[in-house]
């Protein structure tokens, strides 16, 4: 896992009138977006994820442990991108990623699944 702060910005209207504002792009592309509420004291079992995708927590501080052991904790207004696909089992069996909740009480998350390959090694790609 790397930290990859955005930088890329423009600063113009979303739809003018509007007053300008701080912008940074991504490829376009399909998406789908899902709304997650983890219960309390939710921890889920070593998976990869489904698709690329955004994942932004709404309420609550969510986990993410990678396979290396590397772990981050994330609450409101930071965002993790997953695109653990094609993993290979270590040698405990697991694949991809574990995650959970934080904080006591429900975690809302939302997801935001990108009809995008994979990388490996490419941290930082989105700008």
């Amino acid at each position: 896992m790397t930290l990859c702060p955005v930088r890329s910005f423009d600063l113009k209207s979303m739809s003018p009138p509007a007053d300008p504002q701080w912008q940074s792009h991504q490829p376009p592309g399909e998406s789908q977006v899902i709304f997650t509420v983890q219960p309390n004291d939710w921890k889920g079992s070593w998976h990869e994820d489904p698709k690329v995708q955004w994942i932004i927590p709404l309420s609550g501080t969510w986990f993410v442990e990678a396979m290396d052991g590397t772990r981050v904790e994330l609450g409101p207004g930071q965002v993790s991108l997953g695109e653990d696909l094609n993993t290979r089992p270590d040698a405990q069996a697991r694949k991809g990623h574990l995650s959970g909740n934080v904080t006591p009480g429900p975690v809302t998350l939302m997801v935001v699944q990108l009809a995008e390959k994979p990388t490996v090694n490419q941290p930082c790609r989105f700008k």
